[in-house]
Protein backbone atom coordinates (compact mmCIF):
# COMPACT_ATOMS: atom_id res chain seq x y z
CA UNK A 1 0.00 0.00 0.00
CA UNK A 2 2.08 3.49 -1.09
CA UNK A 3 -0.51 5.87 -1.06
CA UNK A 4 -2.58 7.45 1.54
CA UNK A 5 -5.60 10.01 1.50
CA UNK A 6 -5.01 13.92 1.07
CA UNK A 7 -7.31 13.64 4.47
CA UNK A 8 -4.16 12.64 6.20
CA UNK A 9 -2.79 15.88 6.12
CA UNK A 10 -5.67 17.84 6.14
CA UNK A 11 -5.71 18.11 10.04
CA UNK A 12 -2.55 18.79 10.19
CA UNK A 13 -2.64 21.85 8.27
CA UNK A 14 -5.11 23.18 9.62
CA UNK A 15 -4.05 22.42 13.10
CA UNK A 16 -0.93 24.44 12.02
CA UNK A 17 -2.92 27.48 11.24
CA UNK A 18 -1.95 27.76 7.40
CA UNK A 19 -5.21 29.22 5.07
CA UNK A 20 -7.37 26.10 3.93
CA UNK A 21 -10.06 26.40 1.36
CA UNK A 22 -13.34 24.62 0.91
CA UNK A 23 -15.75 24.38 -1.43
CA UNK A 24 -19.22 23.88 -0.76
CA UNK A 25 -21.18 21.34 -3.86
CA UNK A 26 -24.98 21.53 -3.94
CA UNK A 27 -26.17 21.86 -7.77
CA UNK A 28 -23.15 20.33 -9.66
CA UNK A 29 -23.44 17.03 -10.75
CA UNK A 30 -20.04 16.25 -12.59
CA UNK A 31 -16.53 16.41 -11.48
CA UNK A 32 -16.12 19.15 -13.41
CA UNK A 33 -16.82 21.00 -10.35
CA UNK A 34 -14.10 19.27 -8.69
CA UNK A 35 -11.24 20.54 -11.26
CA UNK A 36 -12.48 24.07 -11.01
CA UNK A 37 -12.36 23.69 -6.81
CA UNK A 38 -8.61 22.12 -7.57
CA UNK A 39 -7.95 24.91 -10.51
CA UNK A 40 -8.92 28.19 -8.28
CA UNK A 41 -6.63 27.21 -5.19
CA UNK A 42 -9.32 25.32 -2.79
CA UNK A 43 -7.73 22.53 -0.77
CA UNK A 44 -11.87 20.60 0.11
CA UNK A 45 -14.65 20.25 -0.75
CA UNK A 46 -17.63 19.49 1.05
CA UNK A 47 -20.52 17.28 -1.29
CA UNK A 48 -24.01 18.25 0.56
CA UNK A 49 -26.44 15.75 0.52
CA UNK A 50 -28.26 17.77 3.41
CA UNK A 51 -29.55 20.16 0.96
CA UNK A 52 -29.85 18.34 -2.31
CA UNK A 53 -31.10 15.73 -4.10
CA UNK A 54 -27.82 14.68 -4.91
CA UNK A 55 -27.99 10.42 -5.35
CA UNK A 56 -25.36 8.64 -3.10
CA UNK A 57 -24.07 7.64 -6.93
CA UNK A 58 -23.01 11.27 -7.41
CA UNK A 59 -21.43 11.56 -4.36
CA UNK A 60 -18.68 9.28 -4.41
CA UNK A 61 -18.17 10.08 -7.89
CA UNK A 62 -17.28 13.87 -7.15
CA UNK A 63 -15.29 12.50 -3.86
CA UNK A 64 -12.93 9.76 -6.08
CA UNK A 65 -12.35 12.67 -8.25
CA UNK A 66 -11.79 15.12 -5.50
CA UNK A 67 -9.23 12.29 -3.50
CA UNK A 68 -7.39 11.41 -7.40
CA UNK A 69 -6.88 15.26 -7.88
CA UNK A 70 -5.35 15.43 -3.84
CA UNK A 71 -8.28 17.50 -2.42
CA UNK A 72 -9.64 16.28 0.85
CA UNK A 73 -13.61 15.41 -0.04
CA UNK A 74 -16.49 15.73 3.22
CA UNK A 75 -19.97 14.72 2.34
CA UNK A 76 -22.58 16.48 4.69
CA UNK A 77 -24.95 14.03 5.55
CA UNK A 78 -28.69 14.07 6.04
CA UNK A 79 -29.68 14.81 9.34
CA UNK A 80 -28.75 11.34 11.76
CA UNK A 81 -28.67 9.28 8.10
CA UNK A 82 -26.34 7.06 10.30
CA UNK A 83 -26.77 4.14 7.86
CA UNK A 84 -25.14 6.58 4.56
CA UNK A 85 -22.05 6.98 6.00
CA UNK A 86 -20.32 3.66 6.01
CA UNK A 87 -21.31 3.32 1.98
CA UNK A 88 -20.17 7.34 1.42
CA UNK A 89 -16.46 5.74 2.94
CA UNK A 90 -16.76 3.01 1.06
CA UNK A 91 -17.50 5.03 -2.25
CA UNK A 92 -14.66 8.05 -1.99
CA UNK A 93 -15.37 9.75 0.88
CA UNK A 94 -12.59 11.22 3.26
CA UNK A 95 -15.17 12.32 6.34
CA UNK A 96 -18.66 13.01 7.00
CA UNK A 97 -20.20 16.58 8.32
CA UNK A 98 -22.87 15.29 10.83
CA UNK A 99 -25.95 18.34 11.03
CA UNK A 100 -27.93 19.12 13.81
CA UNK A 101 -26.20 17.05 16.15
CA UNK A 102 -27.49 17.64 19.84
CA UNK A 103 -26.14 14.86 21.98
CA UNK A 104 -23.29 12.85 23.13
CA UNK A 105 -24.91 9.78 21.79
CA UNK A 106 -25.66 11.32 18.53
CA UNK A 107 -21.90 12.45 18.27
CA UNK A 108 -20.76 8.77 19.37
CA UNK A 109 -22.84 6.85 17.00
CA UNK A 110 -21.24 8.98 13.99
CA UNK A 111 -17.95 8.87 15.31
CA UNK A 112 -18.21 4.92 15.37
CA UNK A 113 -19.87 4.60 11.85
CA UNK A 114 -16.82 6.13 10.53
CA UNK A 115 -13.90 3.46 12.33
CA UNK A 116 -14.14 -0.21 12.10
CA UNK A 117 -13.91 -2.35 15.12
CA UNK A 118 -12.60 -1.93 18.00
CA UNK A 119 -12.64 2.12 17.72
CA UNK A 120 -15.68 1.98 15.69
CA UNK A 121 -18.60 -0.38 13.92
CA UNK A 122 -17.69 0.45 10.29
CA UNK A 123 -18.64 -2.73 8.27
CA UNK A 124 -15.71 -4.22 7.15
CA UNK A 125 -14.64 -4.07 3.56
CA UNK A 126 -11.13 -4.22 1.48
CA UNK A 127 -11.33 -2.35 -1.77
CA UNK A 128 -11.90 1.47 -1.63
CA UNK A 129 -11.10 4.43 -4.11
CA UNK A 130 -8.87 6.15 -1.39
CA UNK A 131 -5.96 3.36 -2.19
CA UNK A 132 -6.63 2.81 -5.58
CA UNK A 133 -8.75 -0.30 -5.14
CA UNK A 134 -6.60 -2.62 -4.59
CA UNK A 135 -7.17 -5.64 -2.27
CA UNK A 136 -6.14 -4.81 0.92
CA UNK A 137 -6.15 -6.89 4.09
CA UNK A 138 -8.08 -6.03 6.64
CA UNK A 139 -4.66 -5.61 8.80
CA UNK A 140 -3.23 -2.92 6.41
CA UNK A 141 -6.47 -1.11 5.65
CA UNK A 142 -8.15 -0.37 8.84
CA UNK A 143 -5.33 1.92 10.46
CA UNK A 144 -5.00 3.68 7.20
CA UNK A 145 -8.80 4.23 6.79
CA UNK A 146 -9.52 5.22 10.62
CA UNK A 147 -6.70 7.59 10.65
CA UNK A 148 -7.68 9.35 7.55
CA UNK A 149 -11.15 9.57 8.17
CA UNK A 150 -12.49 12.66 9.29
CA UNK A 151 -15.50 13.59 11.34
CA UNK A 152 -17.34 17.03 12.16
CA UNK A 153 -20.06 17.32 14.19
CA UNK A 154 -22.00 20.35 13.63
CA UNK A 155 -23.62 22.13 16.63
CA UNK A 156 -26.98 24.27 15.15
CA UNK A 157 -29.26 24.53 18.66
CA UNK A 158 -28.96 25.55 22.29
CA UNK A 159 -28.92 21.66 23.19
CA UNK A 160 -25.97 21.18 20.98
CA UNK A 161 -24.38 24.06 22.71
CA UNK A 162 -24.71 22.91 25.61
CA UNK A 163 -23.13 19.77 24.77
CA UNK A 164 -20.38 20.86 23.59
CA UNK A 165 -17.57 19.82 25.88
CA UNK A 166 -18.71 16.62 26.25
CA UNK A 167 -18.90 16.13 22.58
CA UNK A 168 -15.48 17.53 22.22
CA UNK A 169 -14.38 14.74 24.64
CA UNK A 170 -15.01 11.99 22.08
CA UNK A 171 -12.67 9.84 20.85
CA UNK A 172 -12.86 10.28 16.52
CA UNK A 173 -14.84 13.60 16.91
CA UNK A 174 -12.19 15.76 14.71
CA UNK A 175 -13.60 19.10 14.75
CA UNK A 176 -17.07 20.67 15.71
CA UNK A 177 -18.30 23.33 13.98
CA UNK A 178 -21.45 26.60 14.62
CA UNK A 179 -23.98 26.28 12.11
CA UNK A 180 -24.75 30.07 12.16
CA UNK A 181 -28.07 30.04 9.96
CA UNK A 182 -29.93 27.24 11.81
CA UNK A 183 -28.56 28.81 15.38
CA UNK A 184 -29.83 31.76 15.08
CA UNK A 185 -33.08 30.88 13.52
CA UNK A 186 -33.45 28.47 16.36
CA UNK A 187 -32.77 31.84 18.54
CA UNK A 188 -35.54 33.40 16.97
CA UNK A 189 -33.64 36.21 15.18
CA UNK A 190 -32.68 34.18 11.92
CA UNK A 191 -29.47 35.25 9.50
CA UNK A 192 -28.82 38.32 13.08
CA UNK A 193 -25.25 36.94 13.45
CA UNK A 194 -24.04 39.82 15.09
CA UNK A 195 -26.45 38.87 18.14
CA UNK A 196 -24.65 38.57 20.99
CA UNK A 197 -25.37 34.93 21.72
CA UNK A 198 -23.50 34.05 18.21
CA UNK A 199 -20.59 35.54 19.69
CA UNK A 200 -21.05 33.36 22.94
CA UNK A 201 -21.72 30.17 20.95
CA UNK A 202 -18.41 30.47 19.00
CA UNK A 203 -16.72 31.59 21.66
CA UNK A 204 -17.92 27.99 23.83
CA UNK A 205 -17.22 25.84 20.96
CA UNK A 206 -13.63 27.46 20.41
CA UNK A 207 -12.99 26.70 24.21
CA UNK A 208 -14.35 22.87 24.34
CA UNK A 209 -12.09 22.17 20.78
CA UNK A 210 -9.08 24.19 22.67
CA UNK A 211 -9.53 22.41 25.69
CA UNK A 212 -9.54 18.71 24.20
CA UNK A 213 -7.01 19.25 21.02
CA UNK A 214 -10.17 19.68 18.35
CA UNK A 215 -10.80 22.13 15.72
CA UNK A 216 -13.42 24.77 15.80
CA UNK A 217 -15.15 25.95 12.23
CA UNK A 218 -17.28 28.51 11.65
CA UNK A 219 -20.27 27.77 8.97
CA UNK A 220 -22.85 30.70 7.68
CA UNK A 221 -21.36 33.88 8.34
CA UNK A 222 -19.65 35.49 5.23
CA UNK A 223 -19.57 38.99 6.18
CA UNK A 224 -15.78 39.30 6.62
CA UNK A 225 -16.02 42.58 9.11
CA UNK A 226 -18.38 40.06 11.61
CA UNK A 227 -15.44 37.24 11.10
CA UNK A 228 -12.57 39.27 11.77
CA UNK A 229 -14.29 39.47 15.30
CA UNK A 230 -15.15 36.09 16.14
CA UNK A 231 -12.13 34.23 14.39
CA UNK A 232 -9.59 35.48 17.19
CA UNK A 233 -12.22 33.67 19.83
CA UNK A 234 -10.66 30.31 18.26
CA UNK A 235 -11.88 29.54 14.80
CA UNK A 236 -9.38 27.55 12.62
CA UNK A 237 -8.43 28.49 9.66
CA UNK A 238 -10.62 26.76 7.17
CA UNK A 239 -12.65 28.81 5.42
CA UNK A 240 -15.76 27.89 3.09
CA UNK A 241 -15.56 30.18 0.12
CA UNK A 242 -19.39 29.51 -1.00
CA UNK A 243 -21.90 26.73 -2.63
CA UNK A 244 -21.63 26.53 -6.12
CA UNK A 245 -25.53 27.30 -6.49
CA UNK A 246 -25.23 31.03 -5.01
CA UNK A 247 -21.29 31.54 -6.84
CA UNK A 248 -22.91 30.81 -10.02
CA UNK A 249 -26.12 33.22 -9.47
CA UNK A 250 -24.08 35.53 -8.50
CA UNK A 251 -21.55 35.62 -11.91
CA UNK A 252 -24.40 35.03 -13.79
CA UNK A 253 -26.70 38.28 -12.01
CA UNK A 254 -22.85 40.31 -12.35
CA UNK A 255 -22.77 38.85 -16.00
CA UNK A 256 -26.46 40.13 -16.97
CA UNK A 257 -26.09 43.11 -15.54
CA UNK A 258 -22.85 43.99 -17.31
CA UNK A 259 -24.26 42.89 -21.03
CA UNK A 260 -27.41 45.15 -19.68
CA UNK A 261 -25.20 47.78 -19.01
CA UNK A 262 -23.63 47.79 -22.08
CA UNK A 263 -26.64 47.33 -24.24
CA UNK A 264 -28.47 50.21 -22.77
CA UNK A 265 -25.26 52.55 -23.05
CA UNK A 266 -25.32 51.75 -26.66
CA UNK A 267 -29.09 53.05 -27.03
CA UNK A 268 -28.46 55.95 -25.17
Amino acid sequence: MNRTPPSSGFLRRLHAGEPTLMLSIRGSRTVDIIHIARSTGHHSVMVDLEHSSMSTDVAAALCTAADALGLTALVRIPEREYGMIGRLLDGGAHGVIAPRVETVDQAQDVARACRFAPRGQRSQTNMVPQLGLRPTTARELNPVLDDSALVQILLETPTGLANADAIAQLDGVDMLALGANDFTAELGVPGQYGDPRVRDAVATIAGACKRHGKLMVLGGINDPSLLDTLVPLGVSSLRITGTDTALLYEAASARAQQYLAQLRGAQA
